[in-house]
């Protein structure tokens, strides 16, 4: 299950969209309703956090959750590697960005479906192996694709490379829990590189899940 939840913890456009990606901050509000009858949905709430704070800058993010379980995770492009930290362990572990044990089935496009925070947002919707994944994106929080092109894991090129942009609201249903994350504040801001870079001294290793 700690699996599952490391691995959620996450129309093309032309070339002046691309030159133009969003940096800056997303605030996200997230809730879970539970499909394990040992698990509440507050157990699962507090365990992944109702508030993630998403920083993405080029090529590379960090997130950040108020959750028990994770305290953030980190992509860093030239590694290819997305790093996680645990609550329970100094060591921050990092699973390999060209890996993925999830797989997409099909996909489904919607145009317009919903608007939040003012924007108009397409709809795409993943069939995957794992479940069902649904990403609601506007084309005026642009990501360029092309910078990602080696990070399947947690499906993330299939999203991206089909939408070319940051999801506004994604929900996730699977056999463990339904999760809906839906953005509260979107931020353009200016960050520095030092910001997506591991702590000094950090010991890491290879994720066990």
């Amino acid at each position: 299950m700690k699996k599952t939840f490391l691995i959620l913890l996450f129309a093309l456009l032309n070339l002046s969209i691309y030159a133009q990606s969003f940096e800056g901050e997303i605030i996200y509000h997230n809730t879970y309703v539970s499909k394990v009858s040992t698990v509440s949905n507050e157990q699962f709430g507090a365990m992944m956090g109702g508030v993630q704070n998403y920083f993405v800058k080029g090529g590379e993010y960090k997130s950040e959750s108020n959750g028990s379980m994770v305290q953030w995770q980190l992509y860093i492009n030239k590694d290819n590697k997305l790093y996680s930290k645990l609550s329970n362990s100094e060591t921050v572990f990092w699973n390999d960005g060209a890996v993925n044990t999830d797989e997409v089935i099909s996909s489904e496009l919607h145009k317009a479906v919903t608007t939040i925070l003012g924007y108009t947002c397409d709809e795409l919707i993943l069939t995957c192996k794992s479940g069902v994944q649904k990403y609601y994106f506007s084309s005026k929080v642009p990501l360029d694709s092309r910078l990602y092109a080696k990070h399947a894991f947690g499906n993330y090129y299939s999203y991206a490379s089909k939408t070319n942009a940051i999801p506004l609201k994604v929900t996730i249903d699977n056999p463990q829990f339904s999760m809906e994350s839906v953005a509260t504040i979107v931020k353009p801001m200016k960050l520095d590189a030092a910001f997506f870079r591991l702590p000094a001294g950090v010991a890491t290793a290879k994720s066990p899940f």
